[in-house]
């Protein structure tokens, strides 16, 4: 992962400090800390993920894979520094605000949204609706950005705009979902306070990065409450495996809206306001506006029926008509995605895990309104406990909430590599999940 060259408002003071330190400190060898008469910064943990041990991190976890890359679809930072900073993701935003500038943008842009050229501003009803509640989105709101005078926007540059802003609110979701930690010079990735005598912060030890750290020590509780747990999900995928019983369409929509009603009455464990920084929240606009369930104040949301409009028939075309190859390069990433997997369930090998990849894509877009009609939705609660759905729904929905606790509590036989996997799922799923809103607001503007 690359660090920043300069230094950015958003890391603010402490980022300058930081590099004037470490540039002090290469320099002046000869001289104790102590000599200086200042103090050195340090990292707050060690490895990159707060989540999992460093051990277990071939490389960074958000350095991908080589085929996953080539489909990722990057261009103009402003537009990403937007989508990052809707969920506070730090991050990303930092990572790309020195990317602006090294490639020679405005420093301007970066003071404020308001200080953005006027068509990059009218992107934030967008980039806000797609982020939390992408059912809203009707195609007066294409409208208006095709026709906002000499502000306005082409299909195709819109189409563009979508792409980017779905792409790094679902990176978002991963980021958090990993718990990626800040770089060094970045607010949140360093630290004054002076290592404990075995030479590990806290942060390490809770994050299994020191020696002092046993799964042992968590007790017998644990452990017993861990038995068996691949066993029950194995043995219930192969029971619905067998199971020749086929409800009726009838059924199968009252088990959808069942799913979509019981998805909104999970709450995460953390479900308390996170107030954005400054340095943040100056590049979107509306800092209070966030997810909320269709039901909230007395809306009503149409389901988006996958058979009206779905990616492989209609929103796959449509976005390489406009912007061509590209929806090719997304369709591979979704699959990719889609079908990546060991064949394993923790120590068990040979697994078929396409009925529980399926359960979990399923599920984040019926939290999102749409429904498959030849999927039958009682599969959801037979594969995916309540711990897990908090997890899901608290990544895809509010990332920024995302906390070691929540990680920890799904899938605790699970391998780390098979969490990462899950990540990626969710994120492609939510990405797919927000275009295809986006793709059918603009095919019925288009009609």
């Amino acid at each position: 992962m690359r660090h920043a060259v300069a230094p950015t408002e958003s890391a603010g003071n402490n980022s300058f400090a930081v590099t004037n330190l470490l540039k002090i400190c290469s320099h002046c060898e000869r001289l104790s800390k102590k000599d200086l008469g200042i103090r050195i910064p340090r990292p707050l943990g060690n490895g990159p993920s707060s989540f999992i041990p460093e051990k277990e991190v071939c490389g960074r976890p958000d350095a991908l894979p080589p085929s996953y890359l080539r489909r990722t679809v990057i261009n103009l930072f402003i537009y990403i520094i937007q989508a990052a900073a809707r969920h506070q993701c730090s991050h990303l935003v930092n990572l790309h605000v020195n990317d602006f500038l090294q490639v020679g943008g405005n420093p301007k842009w970066l003071n404020g949204l308001d200080e953005a050229p006027q068509k990059l501003q009218e992107l934030g009803e967008l980039n806000k609706i797609l982020a939390h509640r992408p059912w809203l989105l009707t195609k007066e709101h294409i409208e208006h950005l095709l026709k906002a005078e000499e502000h306005s926007w082409s299909l195709a540059e819109l189409i563009h705009a979508v792409v980017l802003l779905t792409h790094y609110h679902s990176l978002a979701s991963f980021t958090f979902g990993c718990g990626i930690t800040p770089e060094l010079h970045c607010d949140g990735g360093h630290t004054f306070r002076p290592p404990s005598l075995s030479q590990y912060c806290v942060c390490d030890i809770a994050n299994g990065n020191g020696h002092a750290y046993h799964h042992d020590d968590l007790g017998d509780q644990v452990s017993h409450d861990l038995n068996g747990e691949v066993e029950v999900l194995m043995e219930r995928m192969k029971q619905l495996q067998e199971c020749d019983e086929e409800a009726t369409q009838e059924e199968m929509a009252t088990r959808f809206e069942r799913e979509k009603t019981e998805s909104m009455l999970v709450v995460t464990a953390e479900d308390e306001e996170c107030v954005p920084s400054r340095d943040i929240s100056r590049h979107f606009e509306d800092p209070s506006y966030g997810y909320k369930d269709f039901s909230r104040g007395g809306e009503h949301v149409p389901t988006f029926r996958v058979q009206d409009y779905s990616w492989e028939d209609h929103g796959y075309s449509l976005v390489n008509r406009l912007y061509p190859d590209v929806g090719q390069m997304l369709d591979e990433k979704f699959q990719i995605a889609y079908n990546l997997t060991y064949n394993t369930m923790a120590t068990h090998k040979d697994v078929d895990t396409s009925m529980l990849r399926r359960a979990i894509w399923n599920y984040i877009h019926c939290m999102f309104g749409i429904r498959y009609d030849d999927y039958d939705y009682g599969e959801i609660n037979q594969l995916l406990d309540r711990s897990f759905k908090i997890y899901i729904k608290t990544m895809v929905c509010s990332p920024e909430k995302t906390t070691k606790r929540m990680y920890e509590s799904f899938w605790r036989q699970f391998q780390h590599s098979e969490k990462v996997h899950v990540n990626l799922l969710l994120m492609e799923a939510r990405m797919q999940a927000e275009l295809l809103y986006a793709l059918r607001a603009i095919t019925r503007y288009m009609t």
